[in-house]
């Protein structure tokens, strides 16, 4: 009896210091160690933001899907539960999982048997797709939540808006140069769970919730984008042309409606793309003769001439008797007026008028409608184009300036010119983007767009008058919209690519001219079928000018303006 009590009080001893050193000395580590043995965790998505246009339709978006994956190791120990038609094994997984992802059993079987621990069955799952997988409860098949970036209107701006990679980060377009924002921050969950992963009541939890991306609203109209995408597209085609650009701006706001490329993308398949898919803000050409449309601004406006002024212009004409310039057709001496020269797009008769330019002044002047400089749209990859400083100036290039050639300009460059003069001289930097979405809802609009006053508002309406003429009488006819006054420039210029010598054929032009909202800059590079913006350019205006003023609303146009006489 005394060596079993001692032996009880032995053990009991024994057990009471392992139960105090437990419970007392390493208690709360043992119960945290057991605690996290305990706990599961999971990511949760950070969405990224929208990109909708000015009336909310959505451009691109983030939506849940699902990959499903598989570790072919634990596959192995599936069991039918005695399902005479399902055997045990990948067989069994395959016959069950198959009909689900429209796979045969056979194709689903080779890739479930292996010795990986990780590999991709199917990627992009629609929820009710993945939550049947995830009923089935099939070892080693795992069903993971991912966001997938859709583009619902295919190709429709999608050299605007981009794409992003497999990770969801932006690669090209507004995806990649707006990416920090739009970009969603991820999230957490952690809980205590018990043995079928259910979360025990009371038990350690902790919640980070993921936040979503901000969106962006963009100044875009879809049917304008639209339109001006199905037109440049046809004309291309049609003209044989290279390829092109479209933009249309509204006059007052700088707010760009559309911006087409002809080598737009559909962004859901990002593999066709093909060079740069923003062309219009970062490929350059010299604008030709609506470069003419700065010349005459700066002759108005320094008192050189005015719009009734008579000149006598020859086919051929030579400012400093070395230099000599021609006209695009052969003709015998004109007796043209100022206006008449803008008309009938003279190059003999711009130098001879803008000969008494000072050469600063002409240099001033173009970089004062912005050329030389980047216009701040919110795109990636936006060239500066180029403007020299007039000391690298070459002897033909102080003329060769006037009528546009010597300097070279973006289409998004080119169109802020004659949205300029529609401004009342005042230039508006162009912009993309509306306003911002945060992820509470807090709508907060874009800041108003910088202005810069370059020409007096005289010296604007009277050049506005002046491109009258060039639809009404001159070599852009084919730019009139029944109802509406129009004034625009046409132009025909060469270019250089990869050594190649080529021509850029445009008009740009605004609308109502007796009350302007828009300007249209149609850009096409190496047309076949006609160099001659008048012909090839001009008619794209009409349609495209007349479908945007519809969709805004625009009321025809009033009286009709008096323009100055071409001739004399």
């Amino acid at each position: 009896m005394a060596f079993l009590t001692i032996a009880i009080v032995v053990v009991i001893a024994v057990v009471a210091c392992r139960l105090v050193y437990v419970q007392g000395l390493r208690g709360p580590e043992i119960a945290a160690e057991a605690r996290d043995a305990r706990l599961l965790s999971f990511s949760e998505l950070g969405m990224r933001g929208q990109i909708t246009d000015a009336n909310g339709v959505a451009l691109a978006a983030s939506v849940e899907r699902y990959d499903i994956s598989v570790n072919q190791k634990l596959v192995g120990s599936f069991r039918s539960t005695g399902t005479p038609a399902v055997p045990d094994g990948a067989a069994g997984a395959a016959a069950r999982l198959a009909p689900l992802l429209d796979m045969s059993p056979a194709e689903l079987g080779g890739m479930l048997v292996g010795d990986r621990s990780f590999k991709y069955i199917r990627k992009g799952v629609l929820p009710d797709v993945a939550r049947q997988i995830w009923e089935k409860r099939v070892p080693g098949i795992n069903v993971d939540k991912v966001a997938e970036r859709v583009y619902p209107n295919g190709n429709l701006a999608g050299n605007v808006i981009g794409y992003v990679n497999s990770n969801g980060v932006g690669l090209a377009g507004l995806e990649k140069s707006l990416d920090g924002k739009l970009q969603g921050t991820a999230g957490s969950e952690t809980y205590e769970s018990g043995i079928h992963g259910q979360a025990i009541p009371g038990g350690y939890s902790k919640d980070e919730p993921a936040k979503q991306g901000d969106s962006v609203q963009l100044t875009l109209r879809s049917d304008v984008q639209w339109k001006a995408q199905q037109a440049l597209t046809a004309q291309v085609a049609a003209t044989g042309a290279d390829s092109g650009s479209i933009i249309v701006m509204d006059t007052k706001t700088g707010e760009i409606y559309a911006l087409a490329d002809s080598n737009t993308v559909d962004p859901n398949h990002p593999g066709d793309a093909k060079g740069s898919l923003s062309s219009a803000v970062s490929d350059v050409f010299e604008p030709g003769s609506t470069g003419k449309v700065v010349t005459m601004s700066a002759i108005l406006e320094n008192h050189i001439a005015t719009p009734t002024d008579q000149w006598q212009v020859p086919y051929t004409y030579s400012p400093d008797g070395k230099e000599t310039f021609k006209d695009s057709h052969e003709h015998g001496v004109l007796n043209l007026t100022t206006t008449g020269v803008l008309a009938e797009s003279s190059n003999t008769g711009t130098v001879m008028i803008g000969q008494n330019l000072p050469v600063q002044t002409r240099y001033d002047y173009l970089a004062k409608f912005g050329f030389g400089s980047k216009t701040g749209i919110e795109m990636p990859n936006e060239s500066a184009g180029l403007l020299h400083p007039v000391e690298d100036w070459q002897r033909r290039d102080k003329f060769a300036v006037l009528f546009g050639q010597a300097v070279s300009v973006t289409a998004i460059q080119a169109v802020q010119v004659f949205a300029t003069i529609a401004n009342g001289g005042v230039r508006v930097q162009p912009h993309i983007i509306k306003g911002w979405t945060a992820a509470d809802g807090t709508y907060t609009p874009a800041a108003a767009a910088p202005t810069t006053q370059v020409v007096s508002p005289e010296t604007a309406k009277t050049v506005l008058t002046m491109m009258g003429s060039v639809v009404d009488d001159g070599t852009g006819a084919s730019a009139a919209i029944p109802g509406y006054q129009v004034a625009g420039k046409t132009g025909t210029a060469q270019n250089w690519v990869g050594g190649v010598q080529g021509i850029t054929a445009s008009f740009i032009g605004v609308a109502p001219a007796d009350d302007p909202r828009i300007a249209v800059a149609v850009i096409l590079h190496n047309p076949r079928s006609s160099i001659y913006g008048g012909t090839v350019a001009a008619p794209v205006f009409s349609d495209v000018a007349s479908y945007t003023l519809g969709d805004l609303g625009v009321a025809p146009s009033g009286a009709t303006t008096q323009l100055f006489p071409t001739t004399w």
